[in-house]
């Protein structure tokens, strides 16, 4: 029997925008701790991030769109003297779902623009969702 894997439509919630324009300007696996983006959002989803405040913590979940979608495996870290992973196994970028997972610090909050600290992504990427960081359930 084949499979045939459902279809997930997903719309943005927002952009992120900062200075990063290239793969090679992005810090590594939370190594960029004071990289400083704003996530730009939608309209329609002001109500959803009223409660937003300066200072709280949370989880942001993005599409990595320019990342390869194709790759299975990969050498940790792009150094080719360790052994190829599958990429279930490791955090690299290219995955059959590139959703990217960043803890991030809100600081500050203006409208449709949240200003925050530690997300690791390119200018333009598109977010998928925010959620609140509870360290009780989240360790």
């Amino acid at each position: 029997m084949t499979e045939h894997p459902p279809v997930f439509e997903l719309s943005p919630v927002g952009r992120v925008r900062n200075d990063r324009h290239d793969r090679s300007a992005l810090p590594h696996q939370g190594r960029g701790r004071d990289v400083r983006s704003v996530i730009e959002l939608k309209p329609r989803f002001e109500p959803a991030a009223r409660e937003i405040r300066p200072g709280d913590l949370y989880w942001v979940l993005t599409w990595l769109h320019l990342a390869d979608r194709d790759l299975l495996r990969a050498h940790p870290r792009g150094d080719k003297s360790r052994p190829e992973r599958g990429v279930f196994s490791l955090r690299s970028p290219g995955r059959p779902n590139p959703i990217g997972l960043s803890l991030v610090e809100v600081t500050a909050v203006s409208g449709l623009r949240l200003d925050v600290r530690g997300l690791e992504v390119l200018d333009g990427t598109p977010v998928l969702d925010i959620k609140p960081y509870v360290p009780e359930a989240d360790r």
